[in-house]
């Protein structure tokens, strides 16, 4: 029989409370966790060990998600990885920027609740 590995997610979110509830919440639902603070330190992790998953903030310093999104190159050098942006910004141009590099999904953190955003999580890695 086959054992089925845990689904591997990065969290990338500057907020340090932010980023440790999302751990807290994906661990308890059994996924592997990470957690970059930037998009140069998440470019570092997708390097050491690739993630199924990468739950993104937009809004961060050294590297910004958008940034973070056009150095990872998506499309063409990481078709396998799914990206989430979860971010407190409504702003179209970033919507789209992300979106056009990549991202799955665009989730506004005030609208998702807790559940909610581990059904995302689980529709996106399954």
């Amino acid at each position: 029989m086959a054992v089925s590995r845990s689904k591997s997610i990065l969290v990338v979110e500057d907020e340090p409370e932010l980023a440790e509830i999302y751990q807290t919440l994906l661990e308890q639902a059994k996924y592997s966790v990470r957690v970059a603070h930037n998009g140069k330190d998440a470019l570092k992790q997708v390097d050491e060990k690739k993630p199924d998953l990468i739950l993104l903030d937009l809004r961060m310093p050294v590297m910004d998600g958008v940034e973070f999104l056009e150095k990872l190159d998506v499309k063409k050098s990481h078709p396998d990885i799914k990206v989430i942006v979860f971010s407190n910004y409504d702003m179209q141009d970033e919507i789209d920027d992300a979106y056009r590099l990549g991202a799955e999904r665009y989730v506004l953190k005030a609208w998702a609740s807790p559940k909610e955003l581990l059904h995302i999580v689980k529709d996106a890695v399954n």
